[in-house]
């Protein structure tokens, strides 16, 4: 296939997890020894036990870089995602809540023991979310998961930095960049997390140096990507390894970051704001349709701004309306 036709403008990677989100009364939480407002980790029991728990409840995909392929999608552009389930119930419903918004999905190996990963999150009367995080099956995907025919075929390879944490996961990542670059397709990375750049400083710096042609992130992690005491100065190193990056700051909007230029594209406007919960991986959305698009680095900025205030203005990580509604 020619270098110019694709089936995909983005084809993701990331930790699939389905949120499991449910109402319930402040007892609930004693009941089951859950402190309100923490976010933690659990086991396989812990996390069977509370979701038999909760009852009633709303399931739907998440995970970070699930949250950029569905604005991806809500842009207009094509978009497939990579992620390891389980062939059971939260498999089942992650894969068809994707496809229900137009993202294709590649399970990779879904014939595991190991439960589909799920975020149960507890909504108490004072609308306080505690949340209780199992990463399950998806935090298993190795190479044997990837599609490499999907890779191939993307204008660009979006990888989530969460799932980095096994080495099998850095050896699917490293595959899939070179499936990608083999192509002659872009590779991006976003960082996630600053605790998550802080486990693993030297293979993110490497991946980015070697393998990384767009890198998201913010302020935080940059930092701490590079050890500076300053943003300027993690800013300067960044130009000295990256060819292109676009980096939020908050209520100052993003900065564009070549290694001649650097771009500032400021926030839009917010009436209030309501849930910050995925704003970095909408940004991803818009910036990555811009560039798919054609756009200038400063458009794609902008495409960023857009979703990110679209979904902190609501409670949430994905839009509530259709970006492509949206753009002028």
């Amino acid at each position: 296939m020619p270098a110019d036709e694709t089936r995909f403008d983005v084809v993701g990677i990331g930790n699939a997890l389905v949120d499991v989100i449910a109402h319930a009364p402040d007892g609930f939480l004693d009941q089951h020894d859950l402190i309100k407002g923490r976010m933690d980790l659990v086991d396989t029991d812990r996390a069977l036990g509370l979701y038999r728990a909760l009852g009633s409840a709303v399931e739907m995909s998440g995970g970070s870089a699930a949250n950029t392929m569905c604005g991806v999608a809500s842009f207009g552009g094509t978009a497939a995602y990579v992620g390891k389930v389980t062939d059971d119930e939260l498999g089942s419903a992650f894969g068809h809540d994707l496809l229900a918004v137009g993202v294709q999905f590649r399970p990779g190996d879904h014939r595991n023991e190991v439960p589909t990963g799920r975020c149960i999150i507890v909504v108490t009367p004072d609308a306080e979310r505690t949340m209780n995080t199992y990463l399950g099956a998806s935090s298993l995907l190795g190479v044997g998961d990837l599609d490499d025919a999907a890779i191939a075929d993307g204008k660009v390879l979006y990888m989530e930095g969460y799932l980095y944490d096994r080495d099998e996961a850095k050896a699917a990542f490293r595959h899939a960049a070179s499936v990608a670059h083999d192509a002659g397709r872009l590779v991006s990375l976003t960082l996630s997390d600053a605790f998550c750049v802080d486990r693993h400083r030297d293979d993110f710096r490497s991946l980015v140096s070697d393998e990384v042609d767009l890198l998201f992130g913010n302020e935080s992690e940059l930092v701490a990507l590079y050890e500076t005491e300053t943003f300027d100065q993690a800013i300067v190193e960044l130009r000295r390894h990256c060819q292109l990056a676009a980096i939020t700051v908050g209520a100052n909007g993003s900065m564009i970051v070549t290694g001649d230029d650097v771009i500032e594209v400021p926030a839009l406007p917010v009436r209030k704001v309501i849930d910050t919960t995925g704003a970095g991986d909408l940004y991803a959305a818009g910036f990555l349709h811009g560039i798919t698009s054609g756009m200038s680095l400063e458009e794609c900025g902008r495409l960023g701004s857009l979703a990110a205030a679209e979904v902190i203005s609501h409670v949430g990580p994905r839009p509530l309306v259709e970006l492509r509604t949206l753009v002028r």
